[in-house]
C-alpha cells in the first residue's frame, strides 16, 4: 500500500484560548469546538494543508492547559448554540488525546520562534 500524501506533509499546533472553562467542558463531552470568524481560516488553511493539527487548550487566566485534541474535520457553517455567544463561527469535529489540567511551568522550555521566541502558554 502506498502511503497517503498527507503523510509527508506539515503538522501544525495551535494554543486556543477560551474565556471559560464551561466551554471546554462541552467540547470534551461533545467532540465540538467552535472559534471565532478571525481563526476559522487559519485553521481550515492548515487542515487543508497539513497531515494533522493539534489543538491546545487553555482557559484565560487559568495558568494551565486543560489539555489537547485533534482538528477531526474543517470548519464548517453550522452554528452551534451550547456556546450561547453570537461571536463564534461554525462548529467541528474535534477529537480529544488529553484532557488535563498542565500547568504552564511545565512548558516554559517550549519556545515559540513565530512568536519572537515567547513562551507557550
Amino acid at each position: 500500500k502506498s502511503p497517503s500524501p498527507r503523510q509527508s506533509m506539515p503538522v501544525w499546533y495551535f494554543i486556543m484560548k477560551s474565556s471559560n472553562l464551561q466551554n471546554i467542558d462541552i467540547s470534551q463531552q461533545k467532540g465540538i469546538w467552535s472559534t471565532t470568524p478571525s481563526n476559522e481560516r487559519k485553521l481550515n488553511g492548515a487542515f487543508w494543508e497539513s497531515s494533522m493539527v493539534y489543538l491546545i487548550f487553555s482557559v484565560q487566566g487559568s495558568g494551565c492547559f486543560q489539555g489537547f485534541a485533534r482538528m477531526g474535520s474543517a470548519i464548517g457553517c453550522e452554528k452551534s448554540q451550547d456556546w450561547g455567544s453570537a461571536g463564534f463561527g461554525g462548529v467541528f469535529k474535534v477529537d480529544w488525546i488529553r484532557k488535563e489540567s498542565i500547568p504552564f511551568q511545565f512548558a516554559h522550555h517550549l519556545l515559540n520562534p513565530w512568536n519572537d521566541s515567547k513562551k507557550v502558554q
